[in-house]
């Protein structure tokens, strides 16, 4: 559950907030004022306790209502899980209190390091260091969380001396970055997705989130992907509530379905949450590519029943704005980096290197 405030807000804005004719900049306020931000983040950080799985649920909850806020939330509480395995305690200091009061934007910035990671894509920034830092060039080409106002975007920067890949924060005042107009996406419009350009961006090592990609990746990627699930969950749930509220006369058809559906969600939900609590996913990423997989398999099914449940009613605008929307919501999923394309590529690469 989300505070019912922010609960009846999002419920409000939903449709404008996927369209694109409510305010972006309106999202991250809203969501820092329920006190969503600090679930799962010790005290002594400013945070309201409890565990990684709580922030995942936390996302599912505002999915729920809307995948677009829950896109922002995710960007958002992606980059402080960074700053939390960061062993830069100072920028951690200086940006955290900002970034629980939605002040600061956070942006993850890492989908192209995390395709990187698996072979699949080769880093798009280079850094030139210095003997105060680094110079960066390069571009990342989307970008959620971008907030015009204020943001920092975490990046993976190849080495020009041929050195480790390094992790960096990028502030948004810092010289020769430059932010894109908005990506015009089919839905989750108000969610600050641009591209950055990269221009001789020059940054100090107070900057330096982690020396060491090859290092800091795993160690964030469980934090990364089951923060992005919450995605899947909250959009599945949603669904499958419209699905019952249709079960009665001829739809009631459709109750085994449903329950097998809702029964199959909640145990890959639990098996998620189970290996995020237990630190399996350190050692085994290929068992949560999995999780990510099958929940996005679940997002496209509890559409699809929704649909058959809802009859005509739903291919009608009066009463079907809020099935459209899930609708293009639900096509987002599939290709959120990474996507399951990318995922399906790795699980196949990883078998057949076992096989060898």
């Amino acid at each position: 559950m989300v505070d019912p405030v922010l609960g009846n807000w999002l419920d409000a804005h939903a449709h404008g907030l996927d369209l694109g004719s409510d305010d972006p900049e309106s999202v991250l306020p809203q969501l820092a004022r329920s006190g969503a931000l600090r679930t799962g983040i010790g005290r002594e950080d400013g945070g309201s306790g409890g565990t990684l799985a709580d922030a995942v649920e936390t996302v599912a909850a505002i999915a729920r209502h809307s995948v677009t806020a829950a896109f922002v939330f995710w960007g958002q509480r992606a980059f402080i899980e960074y700053l939390l395995h960061s062993p830069n305690v100072r920028l951690r200091e200086r940006l955290l209190p900002e970034l629980l009061d939605g002040t600061l934007a956070g942006a993850t910035g890492l989908s192209n390091a995390m395709k990187f990671l698996s072979g699949i894509e080769s880093l798009q920034v280079r850094g030139a260091e210095g003997a105060e830092g680094w110079s960066l060039e390069g571009r990342l080409h989307w970008v959620t969380n971008l907030r015009k106002q204020r943001f920092v975007v975490a990046a993976a920067i190849e080495s020009e001396a041929g050195g480790k890949p390094f992790i960096m924060a990028i502030p948004s005042t810092a010289d020769g970055l430059r932010r894109s107009d908005d990506l015009q996406l089919m839905g989750l419009q108000s969610s600050n997705t641009a591209a950055l350009d990269f221009d001789r961006v020059e940054l100090s090592r107070d900057w330096l989130l982690h020396h060491d990609a090859r290092q800091f990746l795993p160690s964030v990627r469980p934090g990364f992907l089951g923060l992005q699930c919450g995605l899947s969950i909250g959009l599945a749930r949603r669904s499958l509530e419209e699905v019952q509220r249709h079960l009665e006369g001829t739809r009631s058809v459709l109750n085994d379905e449903y329950h097998e559906q809702r029964q199959r969600l909640e145990s890959v939900v639990g098996d998620l949450e189970a290996g995020l609590l237990d630190g399996r996913f350190l050692t085994q990423a290929a068992s949560l590519f999995r999780l990510r997989i099958a929940l996005a398999q679940s997002v496209s099914s509890a559409v699809q029943l929704e649909l058959q449940a809802s009859g005509g009613k739903a291919f009608l605008s009066e009463h079907g704005s809020g099935f459209a929307r899930r609708w293009r919501e639900s096509a987002f999923i599939p290709i959120v980096t990474p996507s399951l394309v990318q995922l399906q590529a790795e699980l196949q690469r990883q078998a057949r290197e076992s096989a060898a």
